[in-house]
């Protein structure tokens, strides 16, 4: 049969495997991960140290003492266990600022090539350090999705004092498909959610019609994509989906196929950062689609730089392989990470997993280290914008509104650009908007600080409307924000129209160094009754399952 269809069959051979049918190796490709992955570490932790005094320093707003002291207070020896965190060591502002700084130290080592397998232990635990103490403000997804890829890079990293890809070893077969396991099941459980969660939005093609306008933190871009015709929006939706629940089964397939998946996958992330902040997300996913490619890709003249042989097909370079972890390490322990990511993998489909057996509880046992994870954005999508507009008064009548740095205050601010940096007040409070304050102990913890006047939480705001001495009273208010249209903004240069709800909270103040509430009574004009909640939705989890 071949024989009989020869030409047809090396035209499609040709197609499928392009001009290399043995494989041509992925030294450089890794090389290049490794670097990619050293520049989100070292955003990652540039970004936390401009922040942590204030979100979990010993003035901050969750302080990290006073939440390991409550963990070992009620778990005894095993709450090292359940907070793996060197923060256990001293957990005061300037031993989390020596976390960051040593984070910073090593991405830049590991950027350099210096000791990489090395670089890439200390960044997983120091990465890991700083999010348990953090508490809320590191579970996001991309955190987790940052220590599940930084554990896995460990594999991936040569046993080298300077690493290059003419001298390297070629990378762990098994620490490579772990890796491109880690991509499937992150591109795939974000359709799986959508789809499974019932939500009209998606099941309609109309969630992109609303997501541009109530995503955390828009960008300018969103303004214009989201006064698009309805019908682009919805292409849009439609091919968001299709990308998500078709591409990641290209990973598996013959070397051009799955540049294909390479590149729908990259594609969506490229139009995601262009519309919208997702702090790191999109450049750690945008990293893991280079795992997809191997070093018949690159150009001829990167490869010779690099010094990595020209691959030929009837008889390809040797490499060498020692420096390199031995198989009967890696082999074991992939399987058992690909075992135990079943069970957040069935459990975004909302399938039970109890027939699992031992699994599910080893997958209990070590889930505090974060190298499994569970993933899914925007299961449902939020059909309107609230906002929660904080204000501080000296008196009871006059009230002043304190400003944030990136999430929208000011109609007549233009939305930014932030990412890769993530502002994490800014983020928490669009959660909050969508919950009831009852479930926000950080925000009242935010409340809190701020009538303290507290330097370092004040240092993440954008505007602090009493630099002398810190307000009375504080309260809250819940404004429905959205787009102006194009004749309106043209006119007036505003970009948001907010139209108030009510009070998000009871006005407080603080006695004996408590957070109580007061009885005076707001303009009402200005902040009418509660309107009833909207539809509520979130990026994804970040709690613990």
């Amino acid at each position: 049969l071949v024989a009989a269809n020869r030409p047809a069959l090396t035209g499609v051979t040709a197609w499928v495997w392009g001009r290399w049918l043995a494989p041509p190796g992925e030294r450089l490709a890794a090389w290049i991960y490794l670097r990619l992955l050293a520049a989100v570490y070292l955003v990652a932790f540039v970004s936390l140290w401009m922040q942590i005094s204030g979100l979990a320093g010993v003035q901050g707003i969750l302080p990290a003492r006073a939440y390991l002291e409550a963990i070992a207070a009620r778990y005894g020896g095993t709450a090292y266990w359940l907070a793996p965190t060197l923060a256990w060591i001293s957990p005061t502002d300037g031993f989390l600022f020596a976390l960051c700084g040593a984070g910073v130290a090593l991405s830049i080592l590991l950027a350099l090539g210096l000791l990489p397998v090395a670089c890439c232990i200390g960044l997983w635990i120091l990465y890991l350090s700083v999010s348990i103490p953090c508490q809320e403000f590191l579970w996001f997804q991309w955190d987790s999705l940052l220590l599940e890829a930084g554990f896995l890079a460990m594999f991936l990293a040569p046993w080298r004092v300077r690493s290059h890809p003419a001298t390297d070893p070629p990378p762990s077969r098994a620490g490579l498909w772990l890796s491109r396991w880690l991509l499937f099941r992150l591109v795939l459980s974000s359709a799986i959610v959508k789809l499974a969660s019932g939500d009209v939005s998606w099941r309609h093609f109309r969630a992109l019609e609303f997501h541009f306008e109530t995503q955390p933190i828009p960008a300018w871009t969103s303004w214009y994509v989201d006064h698009l015709p309805g019908a682009i929006l919805r292409a849009a939706t439609l091919g968001t989906l299709l990308i998500e629940g078709l591409a990641p089964f290209l990973i598996f397939a013959p070397r051009r196929i799955r540049f294909l998946g390479a590149a729908l996958i990259a594609g969506l992330q490229l139009a995601v950062m262009a519309t919208g902040n997702y702090a790191f997300f999109n450049w750690l996913t945008l990293a893991l689609c280079v795992l997809l490619l191997d070093d018949g890709v690159w150009p001829r003249r990167w490869r010779e730089a690099a010094g990595v042989p020209e691959p030929d097909e009837r008889e390809p370079a040797p490499a060498p392989r020692r420096g390199r972890w031995h198989p009967w390490v890696v082999r074991p322990l992939a399987a058992l990470l690909v075992v135990l990511s079943l069970v957040p993998f069935l459990r975004a489909t909302n399938r039970e997993t109890k027939w699992l057996g031992p699994i599910e509880k080893v997958y209990e046992g070590v889930w505090p280290f974060r190298t499994v994870n569970h993933y899914g954005l925007f299961a449902v999508m939020t059909t309107r914008r609230a906002e929660i507009v904080i204000e501080g008064s000296a008196n009871g009548v006059d009230w002043l509104e304190y400003g944030f740095p990136y999430k929208p205050g000011d109609p007549r601010r233009v939305p930014r650009f932030v990412a890769p940096h993530q502002p994490r007040v800014d983020w928490q409070l669009w959660f909050a908007a969508l919950s009831d304050i009852e479930r926000q102990a950080w925000y009242l913890s935010l409340c809190k600080r701020l009538l303290e006047g507290s330097p370092p939480v004040l240092s993440l705001l954008d505007r602090n409307p009493f630099p002398a001495e810190p307000p009375r009273y504080l309260r809250s208010i819940l404004y429905e924000y959205r787009y102006t249209d194009p004749a309106v903004r043209k006119a007036t240069g505003v970009w948001w129209l907010r139209d108030p709800r009510g009070l998000y909270g009871p006005i407080v103040t603080l006695e004996n160094g408590q957070l109580v509430p007061v009885g005076v009574r707001p303009d009402t004009t200005s902040a009418p009754e509660r309107a009833p909640p909207t539809s509520r939705s979130a990026p994804g989890p970040r709690s613990p399952p």
